[in-house]
């Protein structure tokens, strides 16, 4: 397995000037969920992130990066693309998502498209229903009305979120878990707007 401890450093300072500059373009107007995971491990700061060899919305410095594979799903809704880290060799998936004014739970099989295409690792268990993903969302907003102030960074919040989240599905999960933390963790840190999560979560 590679090893991709090395090197994350950089990584988060390239994805938290990306989040800073996606961020700004989401106040002007929505127009996808851009994310990046890890190939080879868990996920690494989702989100923001972003690489030049795919569409408009993705920037990645090809000095940095040496892109190894990319495609898309559902006519180009979504897009990826695969890199490895020039310097510290790990691979990461990059991924756009374009969700704007999709239903949420459509939005959610998107991602799960994407990832399933780019190669990206998955949950255990079936893919979760419109209800369970609700329930996980409601869940991981309730861990954080109690635990974090509003606004409080998705990173900080990712372990408490998905330790509650997990507890809650202990024995039955479903594929989307995580997915229902991140989108409730990102409303709860201002970077998204309550529109993103479940009807029944808002």
């Amino acid at each position: 397995m590679t090893d991709l401890s090395t090197g994350f450093d950089e990584l988060e300072r390239d994805l938290r000037g990306g989040l800073t500059r996606f961020t700004a373009r989401r106040r002007r107007r929505r127009m996808a969920t851009v994310g990046v995971v890890a190939t080879l491990g868990a996920c690494v700061l989702s989100a923001a992130a972003i690489a030049s060899a795919v569409g408009l919305d993705l920037e990645l410095d090809p000095t940095k990066w040496a892109i190894l594979d990319r495609g898309s799903v559902d006519d180009g809704q979504g897009e990826y693309v695969r890199a490895r880290d020039r310097q510290s060799g790990g691979e990461s998936v990059f991924m756009v998502e374009r969700d704007a004014g999709m239903d949420r739970y459509q939005a959610f099989l998107l991602h799960e498209r994407l990832k399933g295409a780019a190669g990206a690792r998955v949950e255990p268990g079936a893919l979760c229903t419109a209800a369970e993903l609700t329930r996980a969302e409601v869940v991981a907003l309730g861990t954080l009305r109690a635990s974090f102030p509003a606004g409080t960074s998705a990173n900080t919040t990712k372990t408490a979120v998905d330790d509650a989240v997990a507890a809650a599905f202990a024995g039955a999960p479903c594929r989307g878990l995580e997915y229902g933390g991140e989108r409730a963790r990102f409303v709860y840190a201002g970077v998204e707007p309550k529109a993103m999560l479940m009807p029944g979560a808002r």
